[in-house]
């Protein structure tokens, strides 16, 4: 028969009560009063007099800082906080525009509108030149299209990757400024 250890579990989120390893701490009560540095037996019973936890709240200071709080409205707070920071942040996509190295003015225009707008957005933008046939044979037009696109994306882009060839492709990637 195996016996499980009697070390407690590893825990998420911060010590609290007996599980803070500190001889002594400085401790904070509940009304964010500074009572000074105690020894953690001593700071846990005044906490549990007040009906509230011994909370480490800065473990790597010296000595470390503990608060008298309730231990499951601290964690359920800092939940809650970690999640709407979680849905605030933007993550950033590649949009892809699809071009021709002969593309007309009015349909480089249409695209360019959607390039700036990718852009205002915050996201990065891909371009990409399809070359079919003998237009494989005209580098330079696909070049020259893709310097105008970097010409007019100037004020609010900047090149991450410079126009390269793979294939049948050559490709340039804008990102906001």
């Amino acid at each position: 028969m195996n016996r499980r250890s009697m070390v407690a579990p590893p825990m998420n989120g911060p010590r609290f009560n007996e599980f803070i390893q500190s001889p002594k701490v400085r401790v904070i009560d509940h009304e964010g009063e500074n009572l000074g540095v105690m020894y953690t037996r001593e700071a846990m019973e005044q906490a549990q007099e007040l009906g509230l936890d011994l909370v480490e709240v800065s473990p790597n200071a010296d000595p470390p800082v503990a608060k008298f709080l309730d231990v499951g409205k601290f964690k359920y707070e800092a939940q809650k906080k970690a999640n709407l920071a979680r849905k605030s942040q933007k993550t950033q996509e590649i949009k892809e525009i699809k071009m021709r190295p002969n593309i007309d003015d009015h349909d480089y225009d249409t695209k360019m509108k959607a390039v700036h707008k990718f852009i205002g957005e915050g996201d990065k933008v891909k371009i990409t030149l399809r070359f079919r046939g003998r237009e494989l044979s005209h580098g330079q037009l696909g070049m020259n299209l893709l310097k105008r696109v970097q010409e007019d994306c100037a004020e609010d882009a900047k090149v991450e990757s410079y126009p390269r060839m793979e294939g049948r492709q050559m490709l340039m990637v804008l990102s906001p400024k």
